[in-house]
């Protein structure tokens, strides 16, 4: 089975399919038999202009419908689709073009397709990167008509084919290109949808915001929805992050029953959401709330299922998950409908001994679950022995969904990827069959001989008055000359706060740290948009770091937006443009 052969069975189902909403909430309805008739059109025009079977096509799409005739007719098309996120901000256009590049050349992509107005913006990137085919758009009606004769020139497509190419999102500048098989993607996508049948009462069906060129929106959502074949009603990540009463209003209005999102979304839902704004919504469909992605924080699920319970919300549909590119997405499950586990352990023993022993005020965890049918976890120390139930270290998996390799990068793949493990890069420790994750092995803050997370420091000061939730970044340091590591803390303000009020927010975070921890930590407070991100949100520490001992740490103000247009010359005046037409 392959996912031409999924595409072809869902033709079959006119009464599920994919729903598409505008900024402006207008919706697009893609019933699944026009899905692939779009795609074949697609496919015979990228056979026509010289695709060939395994070539590399590279999409730069917002949440469109155009996105699925050029995702969907790259596949028919025998290809392989490169998911690549589009310019978001010109204040990082220089990091944005540098990274685009990078990856174009990465996976020596043939072509590029991108939405008509993205086409602007990347012109210089496109005569950097020099794909052969060049930058092309699909466009709807500009597509050939189809001669009927298009499905058995896909009859070689094998499932240990490359299906896709995506890149981690990794907190480097150099996130790596995951190649994953047809049988892989197949696969993940299944063991998904075994967390929720369909039955007699209900029929599932999801709602996501999640960007597209990433696994937990691809695969999760789009691959899992064809996987059924079922509905899904997709909403533009902008949508979301201007407006996230819209998420949970389109939940409502669709009566939708799955819905993932990173925890950083359920604390802006909890923080942006106007009670106004959810009038006449009914939460009480929402059956699996999935989060996952990154740290998985206890307080903010608990104020996100007291705040919206009065429309319907039940806490025990929040459902955390780990998972990672690498694996294609999911490697453990909280099971649904059922109460978080969450427990507290010794901070000392953890950070010292590397022992998860339960004390009363210690620092809280929340089970990411078992690990998924068809997958074994396992926590190794550095020589990779089997470490039994309690002990941290490092988190390696196995199943049947990893990845092929890192495309072209042999090194890279021999290093993740042992004896048939992976090696996540992941620390954590399992207690009954239940993964906990302490941090990431390269993120580990090391104190005095003492191992401490990262998050947990950056949990304090998001507390903070005046910290702008989801932005702060914890990570140490060696200054030349000192006895010890120094902790730097940096967070990003609130909007509308005063430059006046930051001497007392980093007093307030170095007391709550301090207080919570035990570490004496140094805050820098930053104006909001400053912190490095990757191009799914998460924020990249080593990066920080490295750009405040560099000085180079500032924010996307006015200046700095000036300095990057010049530099980036009529790219960055389209996106201008871009920006002034929408």
């Amino acid at each position: 089975m392959t996912l031409v052969d999924q595409l072809m069975r869902a033709s079959s189902f006119p009464d599920v399919g994919l729903r598409v909403l505008d900024r402006d909430g207008s919706e697009t309805w893609l019933p699944w038999p026009e899905v692939v008739a779009r795609a074949q059109a697609a496919a015979a025009w990228l056979q026509a202009l010289g695709v060939r079977y395994g070539d590399r096509v590279a999409l730069v799409y917002p949440t469109v419908p155009a996105l699925f005739d050029a995702l969907f007719g790259i596949l028919l098309a025998g290809a392989v689709p490169v998911p690549l996120y589009p310019p978001v901000r010109l204040g990082r256009f220089d990091e944005y073009r540098e990274r685009t590049v990078q990856m174009l050349r990465s996976v020596d992509a043939r072509l590029v397709l991108a939405a008509p107005r993205v086409r602007l913006v990347i012109g210089d990137i496109i005569r950097q990167a020099r794909p052969p085919l060049g930058c092309r758009s699909l466009e709807n009606g500009a597509r050939p008509h189809l001669d009927g004769d298009l499905g058995p020139r896909f009859s070689t497509v094998q499932p240990d084919d490359l299906a896709l190419v995506q890149f981690s999102s990794g907190t480097t500048r150099a996130p790596k290109p995951v190649a994953l098989t047809h049988r892989a993607v197949i696969a993940q996508a299944t063991i998904l949808n075994l967390f929720w049948p369909d039955t007699t009462d209900v029929r599932h069906s999801g709602v996501s915001w999640l960007p597209l060129y990433h696994d937990m929106g691809l695969i999760g959502c789009v691959f899992t929805a064809l996987e059924r074949p079922g509905t899904l009603t997709l909403i533009p990540p902008e949508l979301f992050v201007n407006r996230p009463a819209a998420w949970l209003q389109a939940i409502s209005r669709y009566r939708a029953t799955i819905s993932p999102a990173p925890n950083f979304a359920y604390n802006l839902a909890v923080h942006r959401i106007r009670d106004e704004e959810l009038e006449g919504v009914d939460l009480s469909c929402w059956q699996v709330a999935l989060c996952g992605a990154e740290t998985v924080v206890p307080d903010v699920m608990r104020a996100f299922a007291n705040r919206f319970s009065k429309w319907g919300f039940r806490a025990e549909a929040l459902t955390p998950v780990y998972g990672l590119s690498e694996a294609s997405l999911a490697v453990t499950f909280s099971p649904p409908l059922a109460p978080l586990l969450i427990r507290r352990f010794d901070r000392q023993a953890l950070a010292v001994d590397g022992i998860a022993r339960e004390a009363e005020a210690g620092r809280e965890l929340v089970s990411v679950g078992r690990a998924v049918p068809g997958f074994e976890v396992r926590i190794v120390d550095d020589t990779r022995a089997m470490l039994p139930d309690g002990r941290v270290g490092s988190v390696e998996c196995r199943g049947p969904s990893l990845m092929k390799e890192y495309f072209g990068h042999a090194q890279a793949t021999a290093d993740a990827l042992r004896d048939g493990w992976l090696v996540t890069g992941d620390l954590g420790f399992l207690l009954d069959g239940h993964l906990f994750l302490t941090g990431r092995r390269k993120d580990v803050l090391i104190v005095r001989g003492a191992n401490h997370a990262p998050e947990e420091l950056e949990r304090v000061a998001q507390q903070v008055d005046g910290v702008r939730p989801g932005c702060a970044v914890a990570t140490s340091w060696l200054p030349e000359g000192a006895d010890g590591e120094q902790v730097l803390v940096f967070v990003e303000t609130r909007r509308g706060v005063p430059s006046s009020s930051t001497p007392a927010i980093a007093s307030a975070c170095e007391h709550a740290v301090l207080a919570s921890t035990g570490l004496a930590a140094r805050v820098v407070v930053l104006a909001p948009g400053t912190l490095p991100r990757t191009s799914s949100g998460k924020l990249r520490r080593r990066d920080a770091l490295a750009q405040y001992l560099a000085g180079t740490l500032d924010p996307p103000d006015g200046a700095t937006t000036l300095r990057m247009a010049v530099e980036a010359g009529r790219s960055a005046l389209a996106y201008l443009r871009m920006r002034l037409e929408e």
